[in-house]
């Protein structure tokens, strides 16, 4: 294993981590009519890879469901993160 391996998977583990806190407190905030955390700082979370456990999360708290840029985007996200993970992957390892 490349020794850069441990740092990316603590990376990742980190910022799904972070992206299921904020969703999930996300909808806490909703259902209080409290102030919510901005799409776009869900979107930069989940861009910076952790969209596999916010697209999980929102699924199972049914959070955002009803936006189509969430449930469609996200999983078009992981599939893009995917190919990109497989090139890095094939070219560096």
């Amino acid at each position: 294993m490349p020794p850069i391996a441990p740092a990316a998977l603590c990376y990742l583990a980190a910022v799904n981590v972070l992206s299921l806190a904020l969703t999930v407190s996300d909808k806490r905030r909703a259902k209080k009519r409290r102030w919510r955390i901005p799409e776009k700082a869900l979107w930069l979370a989940a861009a910076l890879g952790g969209s596999p456990a916010m697209y999980l999360a929102m699924r199972c708290i049914r959070h955002k469901t009803q936006h189509k840029t969430f449930m469609i985007g996200l999983p078009l996200l992981i599939l893009a993160q995917a190919a990109l993970a497989a090139v890095c992957i094939r070219r560096f390892c």
